[in-house]
């Protein structure tokens, strides 16, 4: 599902940012999707936590092998997740990811607003506010997140911004503020100018 506002987004970047525009020009035909459930979504990024991009995916396979759907039930009825190279750090947090959707705990959750699901997400183990942030703009789409954490976006806006230098937080905000209320838009397309291969969630 590609958002509502991504083409409208687009045309204001592209007006307010000469640098956006030719990285969305240099960029057609792609967009932001939507792919999985929000359950699957945080469990992919518990499990992609400080592991490369291929291990991630080699270990994600083989979690869906294993349980063959990814949902809170088959994540609580499994005892053999580390047979799929998970530590058992990440086991915990999948199986205390998996109680809170059992219990209820994010029901209601696309009502929230964004630092309000922030919180409601990083009181469970193992999300952290950079994981929070891509569940915002990949599962609930979300218009204008800024992951000022996020390694990528950082490279990017130095890259593009500051002639390669190193970029703070400061910075970061200050160079983005032409980029509301999309600044989830233009992060994706400052992703894209480093790789042009979206990643998934």
């Amino acid at each position: 599902m590609t958002p509502t506002y991504w083409d409208a987004a687009k045309i204001e970047l592209s007006r307010h940012d000469a640098t956006l525009a030719g990285i969305i020009a240099r960029h057609p035909g792609i967009s932001l999707q939507r792919r999985a459930d929000p359950f699957s979504t945080l469990a992919r990024s518990i499990v992609g936590q400080q592991i490369s991009v291929r291990a991630a995916d080699a270990v994600w396979g083989k979690l869906v092998g294993q349980l063959q759907a990814i949902t809170p039930e088959h994540v609580l009825a499994n005892d053999a997740l580390k047979t799929c190279g998970l530590s058992s750090r990440k086991v915990e947090y999948l199986q205390d990811l998996a109680r809170c959707f059992a219990l209820g705990k994010f029901d209601g959750w696309d009502a929230l607003e964004d630092e309000e699901l922030v919180k409601r997400l990083t009181e469970v183990r193992g999300i952290g506010r950079w994981t929070a942030e891509m569940f915002l703009i990949f599962q609930a789409l979300r218009p204008d997140v800024l992951p000022l954490d996020d390694l990528g976006l950082q490279r990017a806006i130095g890259l593009h911004y500051k002639d390669g230098a190193p970029v703070g937080r400061r910075e970061m905000l200050e160079i983005s503020e032409p980029w509301r209320p999309w600044r989830s838009v233009a992060t994706w397309y400052l992703w894209r100018s480093l790789d042009p291969v979206p990643v998934e969630y």
